[in-house]
């Protein structure tokens, strides 16, 4: 399952998460209360609040948006990595507050990509089932319908119809030199190799811009898909959003003749979260597309086969276990690893417990600990996969949002490329 920096979607994805995985702010006009221009961190949206004394209190609202694609099984590095840190943002950072005499309220979306997910070859059969089941590791790993919005990318038709509109303004050898692209279908070899994969970039610059973010955080290898988002409003501005006849087409549409989509800025950001890396392989970080199943730790593997895992997994010849040696990058691993199942502690009190172990004794004291962490979220997650008219009302709830939002930035490109008003 891959985070999309569409990021979290950005918006922030926070977890730097698949393509999807960053974390979008966006920005609400005052004049008509639709998502103005912001997708990654901050919303500036600005309506007339409660009076708070003799004159009326702005408000600022800020979007959060990312996802995860359902391809493969979620595992330690999505978890930890990117929705447990969508979780603490949602409990910690979310609760309307007053900033120089502006109430910041903000709105989390986290979406399952699938539209991302079928740009590779796919299982029909396991497609819709992976959708499910990511949606409910998602509550089952705390995101709270009652603080966020939960739903399926591709029940908001907007997103694919928007990147068909943004495919038609992109030149093709834009997408011809994106790195991620080239490399993909470099591994997959040209009979695998579909047009999706070519301009899914296109789909993610979808996904940012019908939320009106204005900044997006992303980790390094997604700057170039952001640069790539930024360059479209450039270039459809200029060709669509300019001159009398724009202006007169937006007045019989009965919306303001601003462009129609924010410049999103990138905000590069460290990994967040956990650096989970490869159980094989210390270096490589821990991927689902990973032919050997061996090499992660799936939040759903039953604690046999965690045991079976960790007790398989790769180390050194080295004695005692230490952090950051350049040499010894599982051990680095395996400590990340214990410490971020374990909340608030420190990598000073971990060394002090398991510092002087061997290999042997450690071991098992990690899979403990993993064991202890996952327990309750499995059971959480089977709870909510088996209560399906629960699990699809919050999905439907989250797509009425998200539709809500999206189809308004849909209509103000339709009208700006001229598309006859169907409302």
């Amino acid at each position: 399952m891959k985070v999309s920096t569409v990021a979290m979607i950005a918006v922030t994805l926070m977890a730097r998460a698949s393509a999807f995985s960053p974390i979008a702010v966006r920005s609400l006009s005052p004049a008509t209360g639709t998502v103005s221009s912001n997708m990654v961190r901050y919303m500036s949206t600005e309506t007339e609040a409660e009076p708070a004394t003799d004159k009326p209190m702005r408000t600022k609202t800020r979007r959060i948006l990312s996802g995860v694609q359902p391809t493969g099984s979620l595992h330690l590095g999505n978890y930890l990595g990117a929705i447990r840190q969508w979780v603490d943002f949602q409990d910690k950072e979310c609760e309307p507050k007053i900033e120089d005499g502006v109430k910041i309220v903000t709105e989390n979306f986290f979406c399952v990509v699938d539209l991302h997910a079928i740009t590779m070859p796919h299982d029909p059969k396991e497609l819709g089932e992976s959708t499910l089941s990511s949606a409910a590791l998602y509550l089952a790993a705390g995101i709270d319908p009652k603080k966020s919005k939960v739903f399926i990318q591709s029940h908001v038709p907007s997103h694919s119809e928007l990147c068909w509109l943004l495919n038609c303004a992109t030149p093709m050898n834009w997408l011809e030199r994106m790195i991620q692209f080239k490399d993909k279908s470099r591994k997959a070899g040209t009979e695998a190799v579909s047009v999706g994969l070519f301009t899914y970039p296109v789909l993610m610059a979808a996904d940012i811009l019908l939320y009106q973010a204005d900044r997006v955080p992303v980790g390094e290898d997604q700057r170039q898909h952001l640069e790539l988002a930024r360059d479209i409003v450039r270039r459809w501005t200029d060709i669509y959003n300019k001159g009398g006849p724009f202006k007169k087409r937006c007045k019989a549409a009965g919306i303001p003749s601003f462009p129609t989509f924010t410049e999103p800025e990138a905000m590069i950001v460290k990994e967040g979260g956990a650096r989970v890396m490869s159980l094989a392989d210390g270096s490589s970080k821990m991927s689902k597309s990973d032919p050997n199943d061996a090499s992660r730790i799936n939040v759903l593997d039953p604690p046999d086969v965690i045991r079976s895992k960790i007790k398989k997994c790769k180390t050194d010849a080295f004695k005692g276990l230490e952090w950051d040696n350049k040499e010894r990058p599982e051990a680095t691993n395996l400590l990340t690893i214990f410490q971020a199942v374990q909340p608030g502690r420190t990598k000073e009190d971990v060394l002090e417990e398991v510092g002087e172990m061997s290999w042997g004794e450690f071991k098992p004291v990690l899979t403990d600990a993993i064991i202890a962490h996952l327990e309750p979220i499995q059971n959480r997650y089977h709870e909510i996969r088996n209560d399906e008219e629960y699990l699809m009302s919050v999905l439907r709830e989250g797509s009425d949002s998200a539709n809500e939002i999206a189809s308004k930035t849909l209509k103000a490109a339709r009208v700006s490329m001229g598309f006859v008003n169907r409302d």
